[in-house]
């Protein structure tokens, strides 16, 4: 039986890298649910005097 590749949509903080899946795919999570951060989609700044 040949392997099939399976693609499910989700989301992935980009503060701790958690990846997950929602109960509700079509609204936008407000936190992380692993640390928490309300700026789950937002990229850390670069270092401070960078």
């Amino acid at each position: 039986m040949p392997l099939v590749e399976i693609t499910k949509k989700g989301f992935k903080c980009e503060r701790c890298e958690h990846e997950w899946i929602p109960n509700d795919i079509k609204e936008k999570p407000k936190v992380c649910p692993l640390c928490k951060s309300p700026y789950w989609d937002t990229p850390r700044r670069n270092e401070r005097g960078k």
